[in-house]
């Protein structure tokens, strides 16, 4: 007897790649799902009308580089909903509690041993595969985490993208989680990064530009 093909129902798929892949264009989807334009349509204004997805206008970039804008659809806090959230009102009531009795220190030493474990699953990712990129050994680790974590290459750089964060809610309130995040990224790629965008903030995706590394200059030396 075989087994039952189970198939992830197309509107499932949708939410998937979005969250994965951040932003998309009605053409991207039907082109990645192997859908008909109509279909993809369908699925969207039904996830429009739940209120999982919302659309907006932004510039989409070809492979030249050239961008014009075009109806994205992203993500809403209630399509976030639908994954697991780390942390719930719960947690933004302990923050709370503990900022008013032990300070605002507290809080960023709580961050801090928050990071800490990134950090840890990292070093020993790195450390099991040499090889491996910093950037995506990173991605890998944000992944595991629950981040959707992926990476683009851009002309100055690449951009760390995470497409879902398990924590988005809690850091609006307390944005020190964000920032502490972003000095681990700067510590363990080396790098000075910049923080673009985050979910916390209202953002589709949280997005940090690694910027290449210069060349070391080469002093001539003296005869």
């Amino acid at each position: 007897m075989q087994a039952e093909v189970v198939e992830t129902p197309t509107r499932q798929r949708v939410v998937d790649l979005i969250l994965a892949e951040g932003p998309q264009t009605a053409k991207q989807l039907a082109d990645r799902l192997a859908l008909t334009p109509a279909a993809v349509r369908r699925h969207l204004a039904s996830l429009l009308d739940d209120g999982i997805l919302a659309s907006r206008e932004e510039r989409v970039y070809g492979p030249r580089g050239r961008g014009r804008p075009s109806k994205v659809f992203v993500l809403t806090d209630a399509g976030r909903a639908e994954f697991t959230q780390a942390y719930d009102d719960l947690a933004i009531a302990a923050l709370r509690r503990l900022q008013a009795v032990a300070g605002p220190n507290a809080v960023r030493e709580l961050a801090h041993d928050r990071v800490a474990e990134i950090e840890q699953r990292y070093l020993q990712l790195h450390a099991e595969n040499p090889g491996v990129r910093p950037l995506d050994a990173l991605v890998e680790v944000l992944g595991l985490d629950g981040y959707a974590a992926s990476a683009r290459p851009l002309r100055t750089g690449e951009q760390l993208l995470q497409h879902h964060c398990p924590v988005a809610h809690v850091a609006a309130e307390f944005p020190i989680l964000c920032e502490i995040e972003t000095q681990l990224f700067s510590r363990l790629l080396d790098s000075h990064v910049q923080r673009l965008a985050t979910i916390a903030h209202g953002d589709g995706v949280c997005t940090t530009h690694v910027p290449h590394r210069l060349p070391t200059p080469q002093i001539p030396k003296r005869k």
